[in-house]
């Protein structure tokens, strides 16, 4: 498993991204106002350039910790099935941020707020997902009770 670490840092990455949306995407219009271009509040402009700065400030954390918490154990119990609930709430997370940077570019109303609504969803669903998913890797790296 070459990459077996990157589904974690992706979902602290998207779990951080949907919790602070908005903050995320303030930061990035300071950022650009701060370097002289004008942005509009909410803009894609500053969404991305904030969730760039969250991708740069994971990966600091992730290169002086050696990795980001839990790692869990292959052979303890829940950590296949967390890995594929934290994918899981890795794809929903990241369907949500790539329709917050797509939705002014959607002009019928109707299908803006179905879409709206959906994405919504996605982003409580998951945070659940994260929960579950960092709960089951956290148990799977505790010591197991042998049974005779």
């Amino acid at each position: 498993m070459k990459h077996q670490n990157l589904n974690i840092f992706a979902a602290w990455f998207f779990m951080l991204q949907t919790l602070a949306m908005g903050w995320v995407a303030a930061a990035g219009n300071a950022l650009l106002e701060m370097l002289g271009a004008p942005t509009p509040e909410g803009s894609v402009a500053g969404r991305i350039v904030g969730a760039l700065l969250l991708l740069l400030i994971i990966y600091v954390a992730w290169h002086f910790m050696r990795g980001l918490p839990p790692q869990g154990k292959p052979e303890g119990n829940g950590y296949k099935l967390g890995r594929r609930v934290l994918l899981a709430g890795n794809v929903l997370a990241c369907l949500l941020f790539v329709f917050q940077l797509f939705e002014s570019g959607i002009e019928g109303h109707n299908t803006h707020l179905v879409l709206d609504t959906f994405t919504t969803a996605f982003g409580y669903f998951a945070m659940g997902c994260f929960a579950i998913g960092f709960s089951l890797l956290y148990q799977s790296s505790l010591p197991q009770e042998k049974k005779s």
